[in-house]
């Protein structure tokens, strides 16, 4: 059983043309929750595709995340940490 969800949110920047997807690690056993909570952490940046974009979904729960890394992390019940646009390897370990 996953102990979190990485989410990716395809997110518009002011002064920016087109959506880039931006990840975040949620400490939320529930994928709906960790989803929500992904997109309300990710409104802050800027304005959230309403369809898909080149073939990536708005907002989607990437993989879970095993609990033996969400504690070598550092990842809170409930924590949200965004983490940027790269492709988050470290925390998914591919």
């Amino acid at each position: 059983m996953a102990s979190g969800w990485m989410i990716g949110v395809m997110v518009e920047r002011p002064g920016e043309t087109g959506f880039v997807r931006h990840y975040y690690a949620v400490g939320q056993e529930d994928r709906a929750r960790a989803e929500w909570a992904a997109v309300d952490a990710a409104l802050t940046l800027g304005r959230i595709a309403t369809s898909p974009v080149d073939g990536w979904e708005p907002v989607q729960a990437v993989d879970p995340l095993p609990p033996k890394t969400v504690q070598a992390l550092g990842l809170r019940p409930g924590q949200i940490r965004a983490l940027g646009d790269k492709w988050p390897r470290r925390w998914l370990g591919r």
